[in-house]
């Protein structure tokens, strides 16, 4: 299986985080942030410079993690669209594979996000149907909060589209944030799984640890994907040292902590990372 990484955890730098990814064996980003700029608000001169030093280090791309649907569902739909068609255009720059997305805040805490089910799904098929035949495909990423954030949405989801262009980014941690079993969610999820995000969290606390130190069952489902023929990426996004609403901050040492951890669990399913 191959290392990518949300490397902006590890510095707001670029050339730091190139450094500390080709010092953790990561093969490729989920470019999500350089210089503190999210990364739908890169110019043309920063993208240019950013796949320049990605390719002369021989990394790659892995996804543009995009902060898209991390929105109210009651905020205008075009300008949201317009910022997703943005993401679409830095995939086909990139050459990335996969776009993370995401599926929609209620419009305020006494708003249930499952009553917006339709226009939830209105909003993913309208994504889908801009990609059409483009190499890409929309990964969506359970998360605390939207209408993804438990593994009943999370299939609907899948079922109700029913497209090979909308698939799903596995989140351990996040689950446990939810207070789901990852394992119990996997066999749900695992049929439309393409992509896999590298978080563990204890659910006694809700505090994210290193991957195997928590109840994220990564190492069992790390040796089902093994068995089941996955080879794609597993993406660090270790959030060791500060979970935030739109990134989240390890820095260079907790980044080797959280790697060096995932080989340990990875090791003891035969699983080569």
């Amino acid at each position: 299986m191959k290392l990518a990484a949300f490397a902006d955890e590890i510095s707001p730098n670029l050339d730091e985080q190139i450094k500390v990814c080709l010092a953790n064996g990561v093969e490729a980003f989920e470019l999500r942030g350089v210089n503190n700029l999210n990364v739908l608000d890169f110019d043309p001169a920063l993208r240019r410079e950013i796949r320049t030093k990605l390719a002369a280090n021989g990394l790659g791309v892995a996804s543009i993690g995009s902060p898209i649907g991390k929105v109210k569902i009651n905020e205008p739909f075009g300008p949201h669209f317009d910022r997703f068609k943005i993401a679409v255009e830095l995939a086909e720059f990139f050459e990335a594979p996969f776009i993370r997305i995401f599926s929609y805040y209620p419009a305020d805490q006494n708003d249930d996000i499952l009553k917006h089910r339709d226009e939830v799904l209105d909003r993913m098929r309208a994504k889908v149907d801009y990609i059409g035949d483009l190499p890409v495909v929309l990964v969506h990423e359970n998360e605390a909060a939207i209408y993804g954030e438990k593994v009943a949405q999370c299939v609907d989801m899948m079922k109700s589209i029913d497209s090979p262009r909308l698939r799903s980014a596995f989140d351990f941690a996040n689950f446990v944030v939810a207070g789901e079993d990852p394992l119990a969610n996997w066999p749900k999820l695992k049929p439309y799984t393409v992509h896999i995000h590298i978080k563990d969290a204890r659910m006694s606390d809700k505090k994210v640890v290193p991957a195997g130190q928590g109840d994220g069952q990564i190492e069992p489902i790390l040796a089902d994907l093994n068995r089941s023929g996955y080879r794609g990426y597993l993406t660090m996004e270790p959030h060791l040292a500060h979970a935030g609403q739109f990134s989240g901050h390890t820095g260079p040492e907790l980044f080797k902590t959280a790697v060096d951890a995932l080989r340990t669990v990875a090791k003891r399913v035969g699983v080569q990372v």
